[in-house]
């Protein structure tokens, strides 16, 4: 038995879960793990995240903020800080991705009604009041993180694609264009921000009523930031196609819930945060290939390229639009050579 395996052992027998069978449930890009714990009729999920690689902290801090607003996060049961583990409430198996896969007779209508409560979701976030909203100690998403982000585009998929990392003055160039848009993200109020608002971290729960009908996962990493930002993650998918019907429907009900919105500023931080998200994603992709030997994500790429592409068509974003166009020409915008995929 290795020492990770003593370490949940030890804990789950402090908590009362000694001897509960375990199965492991789907896992996400990160190094965390999950297992749903099974003791008579109790359950319960252990979440493994090794400290060395994730802090449970800021997922505490998240979720009993987000519980305190009366959204769905799971509650915190126990937990291990220095071991980075989590007991945490269990919210079953239906998240949105399995329901939408599972369609049904009217799959567009199943479609249309999750989608409207995550919007819901949003609308009933954005409502509250900056200052309160704001979990206490969260970071800005400044120009720092975002450029950062960004940047994984060259700092991963750039090397993969032309056998070595950028020249200095390539690099130079990509951020001043960068920089050069995110004025654009900076209008309008802040809110809290999860980041990873999407439908594999959204899930259906029965028995609850109005938005509390929509669980949230994976939110440790949210931050103070722009409104646009998690509406945009929620329609910009990089893993599932979205119709564009679907999406503008979806804003529209956004718009409607604020009706003195300056609904040209939000749609330019819309799309210079969808531009961001989308370079930051396919840079990540690339590192799970590359670091990882994940090569499962190196599908969702050529999506995310589109996506790209389709933001950077806004005025807004013609500095970074001509940087691509310069230095990475149609033809390498595409699935990246990666060993682990046995290209």
């Amino acid at each position: 038995m290795t020492e990770r395996a003593e370490l949940i052992d030890s804990f789950l027998a402090a908590k009362g879960w000694d001897g509960a069978e375990r199965t492991a449930l789907a896992g996400d890009a990160s190094f965390r793990r999950y297992l749903r714990l099974t003791l008579g009729d109790r359950g319960a999920v252990l979440m493994d995240a090794p400290r060395s690689e994730e802090d449970v902290d800021a997922f505490v801090a998240v979720a009993r903020h987000l519980k305190s607003l009366g959204f769905s996060a799971p509650d915190i049961l126990a937990k291990d800080r220095e071991n980075g583990l989590l007991l945490l409430e269990d919210l079953g198996d239906e998240t949105y991705t399995r329901v939408l896969d599972a369609g049904g007779g009217d799959g567009g209508a199943v479609e249309a009604g999750l989608y409207e409560l995550a919007v819901d979701v949003l609308i009933e976030l954005h409502r509250i009041d900056s200052e309160r909203v704001v979990a206490p100690g969260l970071k800005d998403y400044d120009d720092d993180m975002l450029l950062e982000e960004a940047s994984l585009l060259i700092d991963w998929t750039w090397p993969a694609v032309f056998g070595g990392p950028p020249g200095d003055d390539i690099r130079g160039q990509y951020r001043d264009a960068w920089l050069e848009v995110f004025p654009a993200v900076r209008t309008g109020p802040r809110t809290l921000v999860l980041r990873d608002y999407h439908v594999d971290n959204l899930m259906l729960l029965g028995g609850r009523d109005g938005v509390s009908r929509c669980g949230l996962l994976d939110f440790q990493d949210a931050v103070r930031g722009p409104r646009a930002y998690d509406l945009m993650s929620l329609l910009e998918d990089a893993r599932r196609d979205i119709d564009e019907g679907l999406r503008r429907t979806m804003r529209e009900r956004y718009f409607a819930a604020f009706p003195d919105l300056d609904r040209d500023a939000f749609e330019t931080a819309f799309r210079v945060l969808a531009a961001q998200r989308h370079a930051k994603v396919i840079g990540i992709f690339t590192r799970l290939c590359v670091r990882d030997s994940k090569p499962d994500y190196l599908i969702h790429i050529p999506r995310v390229w589109r996506l790209l592409e389709a933001a950077l068509e806004h005025p807004a974003l013609a500095p970074v639009a001509a940087w691509l166009e310069a230095h990475m020409a149609a033809d390498k915008r595409t699935i990246p050579p990666c060993p682990a995929a046995g290209a």
